[in-house]
């Protein structure tokens, strides 16, 4: 499909849809644009995971990261369709649990070993990977909520819950919601759902345990700050994500 490459150098990336490419443009927006075709936020040219996963990303994401999305507009044009779908979405889940989980589970030291035990986890490219991968999740899971109950009683109130809700923060950003708006996007089953639902409890848990010493003295500021990093590198790591799961495609043929 033929789209005017030269156009991306006038881009920057809006959230939120618009009434015209005059009004401003969000990332699906950019592609019908690109492509020379009406405006819409739902280009019939992308596949409809990477178009979720897209209008995730570009609605999420602070503004400077949001533009990093502009390079991969022409990987995105001709991808509905292309049979490769299951394949992404997996990826997804993939990157869900043995790179999401794992980094908040760093950030709590009773965590680490689980973390490990995590990351260890072969490729989850189909269906018997994810049932392999459900057990040691759920391990990790329990790890993080026994992590988060012990130090409930340590902290005080205030300050359990200024972790409670920058932890909450932190595992609701731009990556989380991204990647699980993709893996859920094809095939999703009852298997994989357990499997991310785990995925995410256990990286809660963890993250509100890592934020809680940060935030003692009530601080909000500093229980987010403790998680800050964690955030910014998943964000990055979504992005590059992104880019591989546009490019499945052509590392095929």
């Amino acid at each position: 499909m033929n789209i005017d490459t030269t156009k991306l150098t006038e881009l920057h990336l809006d959230t939120g849809s618009h009434e015209n490419p005059q009004a401003g443009m969000c990332l699906m927006e950019a592609v019908a644009w690109v492509r020379g075709i009406n405006h819409t936020d739902h280009p019939a040219c992308v596949s409809p995971l990477l178009g979720e996963m897209g209008r995730s990303l570009n609605d999420r994401l602070p503004d400077d990261p949001r533009q990093q999305l502009i390079p991969l507009i022409p990987d995105l044009v001709g991808t509905a369709g292309d049979g490769h779908d299951e394949a992404r979405s997996y990826m997804a889940l993939d990157w869900l649990i043995r790179e999401y989980l794992p980094a908040f589970l760093d950030l709590s030291p009773a965590c680490r070993e689980a973390a490990a035990k995590v990351r260890d986890l072969g490729r989850i490219v189909d269906m018997a990977a994810t049932k392999r991968a459900g057990a040691v999740v759920r391990d990790a899971q329990q790890t993080a909520a026994a992590a988060w109950d012990a130090a409930g009683d340590a902290a005080r109130d205030a300050a359990r819950a200024a972790a409670r809700d920058a932890a909450r923060a932190a595992a609701r950003d731009a990556a989380r919601d991204a990647a699980w708006a993709a893996a859920r996007a094809a095939a999703w089953d009852a298997a994989r759902a357990a499997a991310w639902d785990a995925a995410r409890d256990a990286a809660r848990a963890a993250a509100w345990d890592a934020a809680r010493d940060a935030a003692r003295d009530a601080a909000r500021a500093a229980a987010r700050a403790a998680l800050n990093p964690t955030v910014e590198a998943l964000q990055q790591s979504a992005l590059n994500l992104y880019g591989q799961m546009a490019r499945v495609g052509q590392a095929a043929a």
